[in-house]
């Protein structure tokens, strides 16, 4: 039986994908043995040519940089702030590829943190806490700092593209200390985890297939995962804001901030929207200090309220997936 167009794009893809996959694994083998300003300088150099050559990505890099500072800064300026985004993530993933052997040198040589207090004293007498972080700084090396530094860590992320990759980045989470748990597979998993007194780690920055509300983000309506407010207000725990940000020597920066007060109002659906907002606010904040630490290349405004109709506009209603 001959193959359909689709069968044919699914063999290229998996091809595609196995071979990528091959290509990062030899790569986690030879960084074990770079030093890591050696690893730091390829990647960042492989940033720049990505800038270069991925065409989808730098154009939705600089259109979303425009929908947020396009009145502040000019288009050259625009441009060089993207660029830096991709340089940046190189870094990031050099230092993800590196993770098993900047554990081993012991991450508190280049990571220093404030306010960690605040989870500790969301955490006391066995409550779970809600970490709100987001694809910003270096996320996975936050996780693998708290798992090495006696909080008890799971985090929720959405599997990729590839199954060799996420297995592949699932074994590197669960070498640095901290539990990984598919997004919308194990509910089970994460009651039981905030009912343990286990800090949770939840990343609510991408417009993904998730119900979600519409609240403001660099001025515009942005659709915002709604789960772990949702957690919050069942469960009666904290959410602290946690991020992990780079600085000029290349080190580690971690800075927790004070738990975000949350609306209980009775109405639930105006506490969910209000709450919501909150947390978008709280990494609102961090990205306007460091926007070239996160990651602008995903669509983040791909849903608009419009695309559920007129009454969609201004609602506090929670959205699924579009129909």
């Amino acid at each position: 039986m001959p193959k359909t167009p689709e069968d044919k794009y699914r063999s290229i893809k998996n091809i595609r994908d196995w071979l990528l996959y091959v290509i990062i694994l030899i790569m986690v083998r030879l960084f074990q043995f770079l030093p890591r300003r050696w690893a730091i300088g390829l990647m960042q150099g492989l940033g720049s040519l990505l800038f270069r050559i991925a065409r989808k990505s730098r154009e939705n890099t600089i259109e979303q940089l425009n929908m947020a500072f396009g009145d502040d800064k000019s288009p050259a300026e625009i441009h060089h702030l993207a660029k830096k985004v991709f340089q940046h993530f190189g870094i990031v993933l050099a230092d993800v590829l590196k993770m098993s052997d900047l554990i081993d040198q012991d991450l508190d040589k280049f990571i220093s943190e404030t306010g960690t207090k605040y989870v500790k004293q969301a955490m006391e007498g066995g409550k779970g806490v809600i970490l709100l972080t987001g694809h910003f700084g270096n996320w996975e090396l936050l996780g693998a700092w708290a798992a090495r530094n006696g909080f008890p860590l799971k985090v929720v992320g959405k599997p990729l593209f590839s199954r060799h990759m996420d297995k592949l980045l699932v074994n590197i989470r669960n070498r640095a200390g901290y539990t990984n748990i598919a997004r919308g597979k194990a509910t089970r998993e994460i009651i039981r985890s905030i009912n343990n007194g286990e800090a949770l780690g939840m990343l609510i920055d991408q417009d993904t297939r998730v119900p979600g509300v519409f609240v403001n983000f660099f001025g515009t309506p942005c659709h915002t995962p709604v789960g772990a407010v949702q957690l919050a207000q069942k469960f009666g725990v904290d959410i602290i804001p946690s991020f992990m940000y780079m600085k000029d020597d290349l080190t580690y920066q971690i800075e927790c901030q004070e738990a975000i007060t949350l609306d209980d109002t009775g109405n639930e659906e105006e506490d969910l929207f209000n709450n919501t907002q909150k947390c978008s606010d709280a990494y609102e904040q961090m990205i306007r200090r460091f926007p070239e630490q996160w990651a602008w290349m995903h669509r983040r405004w791909k849903k608009r309220p419009e695309m559920y109709g007129k009454d969609a506009v201004g609602s506090k209603k929670v959205f699924g997936k579009l129909k």
